[in-house]
């Protein structure tokens, strides 16, 4: 096994013993990117399948990673502390600002934007001893479920099938973390844009509940729904980068003056006792079929469901008792609410992104100030934001909010009582946690859905009431289809349970790791 496959917390180990080199481990992940990522995303860049090979990154950094490592050998050598990720090697979506390097957000319009400082959770990995490789390709303004949006060409691959999408937005960070280009990586969850991805990459990724970590720095998209969170190859790294990233910071008002529990150590509490809930609203989609102007409602693939319930038989093994028929009515109204409610916050956040002070700015010639805002802003963007843009603007309007954006709102807080409702300790179900599956089907082909903005958000169906909520959710690997892409399952948590939501994450994992299905690596890897 290569340096880059071992986890994060076993290299700590390693590298602190001086069994390893920082220096040794980076290189080793170098390696492995140049072996199967390709060249990296580009403005007017082509898109074309390039045959085992992933395109995550826009932007490698191996000079500063190298300075980073050498630090970490340096203080180690000197018998200093150097850190709980000493050495550990990750990625960032390019959502995160990060000092003196291109920060995109896969948008031409940031696409000569080099950022003076850095965000708030990656500035935390970095003070203890992470090195960061570079910034991945996501959506533009993580506006996507496929990580095909962005301006950026080649866009990310899935690196099960090179033909299918990683998912999105946070697709280069899930895709790279696959392949081992790094331990983790860092995301943003908006809809599920850290959990579907990661269910399309069989990662395991964690939304956790907003406010836990810092927003700060990060280039907001829906900023009530936005939250960033790791991306890793095992619950263990999971728990391990989180504790780091998380807790109160001046710099971001929202973030919640709580202490952070030491989610490592309490990864082995046994969960037997647990109550874990099936619900039945989440074996279904719900839609508006766009000829009859109908609600229509499908059951999930079989195979989706079963994971469900094969994951749940594993948990009652250890001890867990599953509550089945679990009411969440309005799961069903998450897509609409997040369509009018996120596309009102992103209208408000692009409104920033005008041409004048940073970023891309049309070279025509113009005759006024308000015409080179209509040329940068119509250069720059990509569909996507135009498309936000409009919308928010209309369901926002004076004569549009109450019949749009306050019924969104109101939608937004009965999501948020079906929870409330479940997760009462005096309450009917009393649950520690939801299972559920991730997404309602394993990762689709490139451009097959890409283009239909309505067709694509239902992705995220099972995902977004989670984050209308404001709770937690992970998702873990759970098998494969029959294609031999990956299958996720994802466990929901009362607010800050995200200690709970890893412990039974984690005894899954145990309890399967003999499974055929763990011994599977991306055929990227094994030709």
């Amino acid at each position: 096994m290569e340096l880059c496959d071992y986890p994060a917390y076993q290299l700590v180990g390693m590298i602190r013993r001086k069994q390893v080199s920082a220096v040794e481990v980076l290189e080793s992940a170098l390696k492995r990117i140049g072996e199967v990522d390709g060249c990296p995303g580009q403005l007017d860049g082509n898109n074309q399948i390039e045959p085992d090979k992933i395109h995550s990154f826009i932007t490698l950094t191996p000079e500063r990673a190298r300075s980073q490592a050498q630090k970490v050998d340096h203080a180690i050598a000197a018998g200093e502390d150097p850190g709980g990720l000493a050495g550990v090697p990750f990625t960032t979506k390019d959502i995160y600002c990060v000092k003196d390097t291109l920060t995109t957000a896969g948008s031409r319009i940031l696409s000569n934007f080099t950022s003076p400082y850095t965000a708030t959770p990656i500035e935390r990995i970095e003070a203890q001893g992470g090195v960061l490789l570079g910034k991945v390709n996501q959506d533009e303004f993580a506006y996507g479920s496929s990580s095909e949006s962005s301006a950026f060409l080649p866009t990310p691959r899935n690196p099960w099938n090179t033909d299918c999408v990683p998912g999105g937005s946070s697709g280069g960070s899930t895709a790279a973390v696959a392949v081992g280009e790094g331990c983790f990586s860092i995301g943003t969850d908006t809809a599920g844009s850290i959990r579907q991805p990661a269910a399309f990459c069989g990662v395991i990724g964690v939304k956790p509940t907003y406010s836990r970590v810092s927003r700060y720095g990060l280039i907001a998209f829906g900023s009530s729904l936005d939250c960033p969170g790791p991306i890793t190859r095992n619950v263990q790294d999971a728990a391990l980068v989180l504790r780091i990233i998380s807790g109160a910071d001046p710099k971001d008002s929202t973030a919640a003056n709580l202490s952070v529990p030491n989610y490592l150590s309490e990864l082995q509490t046994p969960i037997r006792g647990m109550r874990i809930g099936l619900s039945p609203d989440y074996f279904k989609i719900t839609y508006l079929d766009a000829q009859s102007g109908e609600i229509q409602q499908e059951d999930i693939p079989a195979i989706m469901k079963d994971a469900v319930y094969r994951a749940a038989g594993r948990l009652a093994e250890m001890g867990a008792d599953i509550v089945e028929d679990v009411p969440m009515q309005q799961t069903r109204y998450g897509i609409p609410a997040y369509f009018v409610i996120s596309r009102v916050e992103a209208a408000s956040n692009l409104h920033r992104f005008d041409g004048v002070k940073y970023g891309y700015r049309t070279r025509q010639a113009v005759s006024d100030v308000h015409e080179m805002y209509r040329k940068s802003r119509a250069e720059g963007f990509g569909l996507q934001p135009k498309l936000r843009i409009l919308m928010g603007m209309y369901v926002s309007a004076a004569q549009y909010s109450e019949q749009y954006y306050l019924r969104a709102l109101r939608v937004r807080t009965l999501i948020r009582q079906d929870f409330n409702e479940i997760f009462d300790p005096k309450g009917k179900y009393r649950l520690k946690a939801l299972l559920t599956p991730t997404t309602p089907t394993t990762a689709f082909r490139m451009g097959d859905i890409y283009g239909d903005s309505v067709l694509m958000q239902y992705a995220d169906q099972l995902t977004v009431p989670a984050n209308h909520a404001g709770i937690p959710g992970i998702s873990i690997p759970a098998g494969f289809d029959l294609q031999g892409l990956p299958i996720g399952v994802q466990l929901l948590g009362n607010d800050f349970a995200e200690s709970e939501l890893l412990r039974i994450a984690y005894a899954y994992e145990k309890v399967t790791e003999e499974d055929e299905w763990r011994t599977r690596k991306p055929p990227i890897l094994t030709k």
